[in-house]
């Protein structure tokens, strides 16, 4: 099993949530993905099923009905998980920020650990983000294991 862990650790799986907007950075999003930038060749894999995601992208603004289903997303996911929120309307509102049915930004319905505020991001910022949030995922992991190990020591 200790194979499957070093295979995550170097290629996590990514969910990509797209909360209503223009879809400038989800397009931004998918080009990262094309062979032109190619961000496979990192080991990272886009999918449509929470429970096998380990980073969490969201873009466009979150209201009431995007902001649940990106809730239900997050909680589906198995831990440790990473949310990045990329463009400007994932992580403040953008433009869209004073709307009577808008959240200002992401983290107002799930934690953010990365923010990634373009207009539309370029695929460049976005696989550096993503680059990013799969050392904090590395680093999240090896604090877990460590203090996994050393909780039966100090159990008794």
């Amino acid at each position: 099993m200790a194979w499957v862990s070093s295979a995550r650790k170097r290629s996590p799986w990514l969910l990509h949530y797209e909360t209503g907007g223009c879809n400038g950075c989800a397009i931004e999003f998918v080009a990262a993905l094309t062979p032109l930038y190619d961000l496979e060749r990192f080991g990272m894999l886009n999918t449509g099923n929470p429970k096998h995601a380990d980073i969490l992208v969201v873009t466009g603004c979150v209201n009431a009905r995007s902001g649940r289903v990106l809730r239900n997303l997050y909680e589906q996911m198995s831990e440790p998980k990473v949310v990045v929120a990329v463009g400007v309307c994932a992580c403040t509102g953008g433009i869209f920020h004073d709307g009577y049915n808008l959240a200002p930004g992401a983290d107002k319905v799930v934690p953010v650990d990365l923010y990634l505020p373009n207009c539309a991001a370029r695929p460049e910022a976005i696989i550096d983000a993503l680059l990013t949030a799969a050392d904090l995922l590395a680093e999240t992991r090896r604090r877990d294991q460590h203090a996994h190990q050393r909780a039966p020591d100090q159990q008794g």
